[in-house]
């Protein structure tokens, strides 16, 4: 589960973690104190870039910007949020996060002297520019590991001292809130010697739902409400399944003809009709959805509920292409429905998933 940027400065700031002065707001503002950035709140990497974060430095500019960010969308995704922060006077910025290792077993530890960019281009570009420190799990994380993973790479001592104070708190916030990525980008040196996270990451682990009190977080109260598995991704096709694993093979067989999935999302068994019309809106919510591949076999599922619940959807997004395999319980009737409506609807998941990619092609 991903976190707002704002909540992952809230936490940071439980742990100790100084972060600049600031306030989420879905409206105009009224007063503001010297210089801010304002920042679109969406879980999407690339905000900067795409136009996400802006500068003002009067009330006026930043209510102009404000609104012009509420109503536009980074990457698909609508701004409902914006952080407004000071504009911090910034001398140095690093890189900090905190990663789990799948193929170590650990937590690994990641330092760069080059913050505010894609770390995936240090790391192409210049490597060694990269620090890396495995923890091991079974042992305390103690504040002088921190200082000597950076003793020789150049910082000034006090720089050491503050920076390892960060990393220390950071790993005690990662093993405590059972998270699976912890990352600022930049953590920021400023002209009078803070040392400040300019920005947060917080990547949560689903599974550790059963011990944590989540709850407080926007996208867990989202997921909370919905009666279906949705997980969202980068690509541009829906994908609809009816469990687990026929999602994930429709997802692979999307990106088998050239496609990218734009989310997983499973409905699960005895879906009705009402379910299936949530769960294409859902889909279609991102407006950078240029298709929806719908692949159903039905046991305890029907097939003529679900489409009646395609065909509800559609008829409110008439340009959306949409490709449907659908097999089992009352399959017959379920066919009949789509082809009454002119849905797209093929007999296997290859045929399927191939007319959806060449419906987007034309």
């Amino acid at each position: 589960m991903k976190l707002h940027e704002y909540e992952a400065k809230e936490i940071f700031k439980e742990y100790g973690i100084d972060v600049p002065k600031g306030f989420v707001t879905s409206n105009k503002i009224e007063k503001i104190e010297g210089p801010v950035v304002i920042k679109a709140q969406v879980l999407v990497g690339g905000r900067g870039k795409a136009g996400g974060v802006v500068f003002a430095h009067t009330v006026e500019e930043a209510n102009r910007k404000i609104e012009k960010l509420l109503n536009s969308s980074i990457k698909g995704e609508k701004v409902e949020k914006v952080l407004v922060e000071e504009k911090l006077p910034v001398k140095k910025e690093y890189y900090l996060a905190i990663v789990v290792d799948r193929v170590e077993k650990k937590p690994l530890i990641l330092f760069s002297t080059e913050g505010g960019v894609d770390i995936e281009e240090v790391a192409r570009r210049n490597p060694e520019k990269i620090v890396k420190y495995y923890v091991d799990p079974l042992r305390e994380f103690l504040p002088y590991m921190a200082r000597v993973m950076l003793k020789d790479h150049g910082l000034p001592s006090q720089e050491i001292v503050k920076i390892a104070d960060v990393i220390y708190k950071m790993y005690k916030l990662f093993r405590e809130m059972d998270a699976t990525l912890v990352e600022i980008n930049p953590l920021v040196v400023t002209e009078d010697g803070r040392v400040v996270a300019a920005d947060g990451v917080i990547h949560l682990d689903e599974d550790a739902y059963f011990r944590q009190d989540y709850t407080r977080f926007e996208e867990y109260r989202k997921r909370e409400n919905l009666p279906f598995a949705y997980v969202e991704l980068d690509g541009d096709i829906g994908v609809i399944g009816n469990g687990a694993g026929l999602t994930l093979a429709s997802m692979d067989i999307i990106k088998e003809y050239g496609g990218n999935p734009a989310c997983f999302l499973d409905i699960g068994g005895g879906a009705s009709e009402d379910v299936v019309k949530k769960a294409l809106e859902k889909v279609l919510e991102r407006e950078n959805i240029r298709g929806v591949f719908i692949n159903i076999m039905a046991g305890i599922t029907r097939c003529d509920e679900v489409a009646r619940g395609i065909v509800e959807v559609l008829k409110n997004h008439p340009d959306v292409k949409v490709s449907v395999r659908m097999m089992g319980t009352r399959e017959e009737e379920g066919r009949k429905i789509l082809r009454e409506n002119g849905i797209p609807l093929e007999d296997s998941i290859e045929k399927a998933a191939k007319k959806l990619i060449e419906m987007l092609e034309e």
